[in-house]
């Protein structure tokens, strides 16, 4: 398995692949690897001839009071995970490469970036959207891979795909969830044993959405309110219904939506959700 610190050579090795007439499937990262982004990793592994995975902690996503220092880093942990997924090459990049002396240019996806997690967290998208393009540039691939349970993250990353011509496929997978329905999340290992338990009512609040979809209930505010009362044991940053889109909010579920919730929890702030579907 290569290791590539470069924009360079990460471009050379790839355009090498392509030139042999290789498809090349990415799952960027920040590494702390879990199940989650090991199911990305298999299906581009599957899906493609190449399986390439980044590892770098993106700082411009980071705001000051927020955990860019203490994000976990498990190096060795994320390279033996990336073997056993098929993975052949890990593009690791310095800060420094990324975000030279003097970087002045970012990317910023309006509309999408701007409710949910962008209320609370303005400059986050930004700094995704930024630094995924620079990802792209350097590894070229046919196919990038993203979890649903970043929904708002992949809606940003679609659009600004297809508004900046990468010809790059967006592939987005399922969620992927702990035994007791808790979504997988490198900041999980940030719980203590009551607050994991307490973090709980986010997953447990979705599901109970779904089964009032199943059995008619429509209306948002009544869907809402009801996970609002579900997740009283956590600090709720925020829930809310949206189109799967657009991420505007609706009122009524005509159509395919993202039933979306924030919270926090000790130290963690957390993230979930569930694509409520009426037909």
């Amino acid at each position: 398995m290569k290791v590539l610190e470069t924009a360079d050579a990460m471009r050379a090795w790839s355009e090498e692949q392509r030139r042999a007439d290789k498809s090349i499937g990415f799952v960027p990262t920040m590494g702390a690897l879990h199940e989650g982004h090991a199911s990305l990793m298999r299906a581009a592994a599957k899906g493609n001839d190449i399986a390439i995975a980044s590892i770098f902690v993106n700082p411009t996503q980071f705001a000051p009071h927020e955990d860019f220092d203490k994000y976990p880093r498990t190096w060795d942990a994320d390279l033996k995970i990336c073997e056993d997924c098929g993975v052949v090459a890990i593009y690791a990049p310095r800060k420094d490469a990324i975000y030279p002396p003097g970087y002045a240019t970012y990317v910023n996806v309006e509309g999408l970036s701007e409710g949910l997690c962008g209320v609370t967290r303005p400059i986050f998208f930004r700094g995704v959207a930024t630094v995924v393009t620079k990802l792209f540039n350097a590894v070229h691939p046919h196919r990038a891979y993203f979890g649903q349970k970043d929904a708002q993250q992949c809606a940003v990353i679609r659009r600004m795909t297809l508004d900046l011509e990468f010809g790059i496929e967006i592939v987005i997978l399922p969620t992927v969830r702990e035994a007791d329905g808790l979504a997988m999340s490198s900041r999980n290992r940030y719980l203590s044993a009551e607050e994991r338990t307490r973090a709980l009512c986010l997953s447990r609040s979705l599901f109970g959405a779904e089964q009032m979809l199943r059995d008619g209930v429509r209306d948002a505010k009544s869907i809402v309110d009801f996970v609002r009362d579900g997740m009283a044991e956590v600090q709720i940053d925020y829930v809310e219904l949206v189109d799967a889109d657009t991420m505007q909010p609706v009122e009524h579920i005509e159509k395919p939506s993202v039933l979306a919730v924030a919270a926090f929890v000790g130290p963690a702030r957390l993230i979930d959700n569930v694509v409520l579907n009426p037909k």
